[in-house]
């Protein structure tokens, strides 16, 4: 997973990835990842509007946003 958003965060693309909240609830989030650390990354949230901490072993899965797919609104 690591690896995974290193290569997002360094070509700046933007990630489409599934988290699992605090609350234990699935979300689908768009980011733009800013941060990497050991184990948490910082992102700026399109769902949420602002920047978000994520704890990586809560990421199930990221996928890097290819050519001009929309912001989700």
């Amino acid at each position: 997973m690591h690896g995974q958003l290193m290569k997002c965060m360094k070509r700046h693309q933007l990630a489409d990835m599934i988290y699992i909240g605090s609350d234990g609830g699935v979300t689908k989030r768009r980011v733009r990842l800013l941060r990497l650390r050991q184990d948490s990354v910082t992102a700026y949230c399109f769902l949420r509007q602002e920047r978000r901490t994520f704890k990586i072993d809560r990421i199930l899965s990221v996928r890097p946003v290819y050519g001009h797919e929309k912001q989700p609104g």
